[in-house]
């Protein structure tokens, strides 16, 4: 009997160790799929509260990954490699990543592609490491690079390949996103794509008022209020993730309102949040929540919640990434080519002191210094990032690829790209420091303490400033 109920040892512990031995003997098959819990409290005679601690005791540790809505798999990277392996391990976020990347990977070689939630990775990343078992290749968000370089956990790109590095990455990619992925004048990983931040608008009920794109905050806030208007109109018609649920989607919003008033968290080594104008621009948004235009529940959205209300019609507006084009065009049905025909994506509206804006972000390749054959490695890296990778993988996705002359011809291709393209020239960069994810759980707490009026828009921005000097340690300006 495989869980005995009349032995002292505890009901979880004995599934745990039953499905690690059926894991280490390949029962799972190819997919490496698990019983779903319910599934499991039938085959095993078992309550659902023991089966929840095994999963999630087997998922801390790294030897399950649990997909919302999908299950739970083995983890292919948990087994160790047999000698003389020299298969190449790689981790992407879940979505359209693992086939793109299988599609670009070198023929004749061994590979293992994990997927994990966006909003997990980077934990995963971290016990990787820490438990000795790193990826060769993981594609991370730019903005953790300079923590993991910190950390020594990757290769310098320069280091493995100096050839492609200068005649390839310093020559072709671009440069507004190059200080994302350096540290200490280290280049520590190279864009996949790039994706930059602003104002989604529903163009039919843009057109049903007679509305036009709003080219600052004062047009927001009219547009907001005529939309709201609108017979049949959403109750709320701007939406965005406006608190630490939205995760590093909240931070990457607000820190576009901030640039639209000439706000940077970091500037010159200088911490430059408390700032009239940040108090102006939190002032604002609080006044979108006071007058109706934004709904209270926002600081407990999700990260990809607002973009869906907007597909579905229940808001009229959001801030967004222009990476959920693609969420937009499949929910929708109506394909990337055609996303501009019932979406506008327009730059952050100008605030009064400052233009109108963006922030540029994406997902970067990193090289871990845990790599089975960093050099090998570094091969397979440059397969994804050639031509014909990176132009497969705008077509797709909708996201700007970081080579200089596709993005110019892929847009030509595809309208949505052309518009993102052309907004690089205004955009910004989140502050490229080792401890950027505790900086933004401080910019996301005081974006939700303002709207939720726990803190007043001057205090928040004095207190939150504090912390990230406390953090950074760096000097308030």
């Amino acid at each position: 009997m495989i869980i005995d109920k009349s032995q002292p040892i505890p009901l979880y512990f004995q599934l745990k160790t039953h499905l690690l031995e059926e894991i280490l003997s390949g029962s799972f098959g190819p997919e490496g799929r698990l019983p779903t819990e319910h599934e499991m409290c039938e085959l095993f005679g078992l309550s659902r509260t023991p089966v929840t601690r095994a999963l999630s005791e087997l998922a801390a540790e790294g030897v399950i990954i649990r997909h919302r809505r999908r299950g739970s798999f083995v983890n292919p990277h948990w087994l160790r490699r047999p000698p003389p392996s020299r298969e190449i391990r790689l981790l992407v976020p879940d979505g359209p990543w693992e086939a793109m990347v299988r599609r670009a990977t070198p023929p004749g070689g061994s590979f293992s592609v994990a997927t994990v939630p966006l909003d997990s990775l980077l934990q995963a990343v971290r016990q990787a490491v820490g438990e000795g078992r790193a990826p060769d290749i993981a594609l991370v968000d730019s903005v953790w690079v300079p923590e993991l370089a910190a950390a020594g956990f990757l290769w310098p790109m320069e280091d493995l390949d100096p050839d492609w590095f200068e005649l390839e990455y310093i020559a072709d990619f671009l440069q507004p996103l190059a200080e994302l992925n350096r540290y200490q004048d280290k280049t520590f990983a190279v864009q996949a794509e790039a994706d930059v931040a602003g104002l989604w608008i529903r163009r039919d009920h843009l057109d049903d008022i007679g509305g036009e794109v709003p080219e600052d905050w004062e047009s927001l806030a009219q547009l907001a209020s005529d939309l709201g208007r609108r017979p049949g109109g959403a109750r709320y018609p701007l939406v965005f993730p406006g608190g630490s649920r939205g995760g590093e989607t909240t931070t990457y919003c607000l820190l576009a309102l901030l640039a639209s008033n000439g706000v940077q968290v970091i500037s010159d080594d200088l911490i430059t949040l408390d700032d009239p104008r940040t108090v102006a621009a939190l002032r604002f948004l609080r006044r979108l929540l006071d007058q109706g235009l934004v709904s209270p529940d926002v600081v407990s959205y999700e990260w990809d919640r607002p973009i869906r209300m907007l597909a579905a019609g229940e808001a009229s507006l959001s801030f967004g990434g222009s990476y959920e084009g693609r969420t937009l065009a499949t929910m929708t049905g109506i394909g990337l080519q055609r996303l501009t025909e019932q979406f506008v994506f327009a730059p952050m509206p100008a605030g009064p002191q400052g233009p109108a804006a963006t922030l540029a972000g994406g997902m970067s390749y990193a090289i871990f210094r845990q790599a089975h054959d960093p050099k090998q490695a570094m091969g397979v890296l440059e397969h994804l990032l050639d031509a014909d990778a990176l132009t497969r993988m705008a077509r797709d996705t909708g996201q700007i690829p970081p080579r200089q002359g596709l993005a110019l011809a892929v847009g030509a291709e595809v309208p949505f790209l052309a518009d993102t393209v052309s907004m690089l020239n205004r955009t910004v960069v989140r502050p490229a420091i080792p401890a950027h994810a505790r900086v933004s759980s401080q910019l996301q707490s005081m974006f939700g303490g303002v709207l939720t009026g726990r803190f007043g828009p001057a205090a928040a921005a004095e207190r939150t400033a504090e912390l990230v000097g406390a953090i950074t340690g760096l000097d308030l300006a």
